[in-house]
């Protein structure tokens, strides 16, 4: 593994662990500001799974103002790379979360934390091997969007949740 190589995984381990122990914050810090609208937006306001989700996204985003000035020029398809690993992230947990559940019958306070700690791991590894590829600035563009459209989402459905299972509070 080259120095660059080396460099980019090393971020994208720091970038794990971030993800971990700020989004795990993130859990309780609407509760902590007394309920603030402006905290709702990053935080979860309920326990539903979409809430969750954020928790990810939002570290993920708050880390790439750390990250992103080291490795800009290191890497072609940053964003692309951020977008896949949350994508893929939020997609794990989803559908094992509702597997689990329709399984046992029941939600398991172990096996949700479980997930996403596993979830945060695919998304550093995806982030990783797409970012040693250094695929085109077109595909960075798009990730760009992709990530923009999500935030956008996460905070228009905080407020105004659709009428479905991933959007209502157990």
């Amino acid at each position: 593994m080259n120095l660059w190589a080396k460099k980019v995984l090393k971020w994208q381990i720091a970038s794990v662990i971030w993800i971990l122990i700020i989004g795990s914050l993130l859990h309780f810090t609407y509760e902590w500001s007394g309920k603030s609208p402006i905290v709702g937006v990053f935080s979860a306001v309920n326990e539903s799974v979409w809430e969750h989700l954020k928790l990810g996204y939002w570290s993920m985003m708050f880390f790439c103002f750390i990250e992103y000035p080291v490795l800009k020029d290191s890497v072609g398809s940053y964003y692309f790379a951020k977008a896949v690993g949350i994508i893929s992230m939020n997609t794990f947990i989803v559908v094992f979360f509702y597997l689990y559940a329709a399984l046992t019958g029941k939600h398991s306070l172990f096996f949700d934390i479980l997930l996403y700690i596993i979830g945060t791991v695919v998304y550093g590894v995806l982030s990783y091997n797409i970012m040693i590829k250094n695929y085109s600035r077109e595909l960075d563009r798009l990730g760009f969007v992709l990530l923009l459209a999500f935030g956008l989402a996460f905070v228009l459905f905080t407020y105004f949740p659709p009428d479905f299972t991933l959007f209502k509070a157990p």
